[in-house]
């Protein structure tokens, strides 16, 4: 029997002091979950900080390394191939928003608009899409860019 939870979407703010607007991630993630034609079984959406992240990456993938964003499913069996599957996305993603913080201006975008990136990015990998090859790079960064374009304000020059 599969497990029961108390609600599909659970945010939880656990950086010190940088955080991202509850409505605007429930908006950017139903747009994703429409757009990819599936469903929130259950998603905990953890927005914390480079050692956390870290730590997760160390422990769960054997990576010693930051990175921006991980995604865990909570399904037994392979992923699903993108968007394919007719079950809901089950899973845990975890965003370094000390990353966001770093980075963002690489990308001459805000603080706000990487961070969300990591949200969108982590779902896609939950709904089956994977980075590990350059053609599904550009995939994800493409349908990235397509749902970040769709939901938040244009990026400022």
């Amino acid at each position: 029997m599969p497990p029961e939870y108390p609600e599909p979407l659970s945010i939880e703010h656990d950086h010190p002091s940088r955080e991202l607007d509850a409505g605007t991630l429930r908006y950017v993630i139903q747009h994703v979950v429409d757009a990819e034609g599936t469903s929130l079984t259950h998603l905990s959406l953890v927005l914390t900080d480079h050692d956390t992240v870290r730590r997760l990456n160390q422990s769960y993938l054997d990576h010693d390394y930051d990175t921006d964003v991980l995604s865990f499913s909570l399904r037994e069996g392979p992923a699903p191939s993108s968007g394919a599957s007719g079950e809901g996305i089950e899973g845990e993603v975890y965003v370094d928003l000390d990353t966001a913080a770093e980075r963002h201006d690489e990308f001459d975008t805000s603080f706000e608009r990487e961070a969300y990136r990591y949200v969108v990015h982590g779902l896609l990998h939950l709904v089956g899409y994977d980075d590990a090859q350059p053609a599904g790079q550009d995939k994800m960064r493409e349908k990235e860019d397509q749902y970040l374009n769709a939901v938040l304000p244009a990026p400022s020059s």
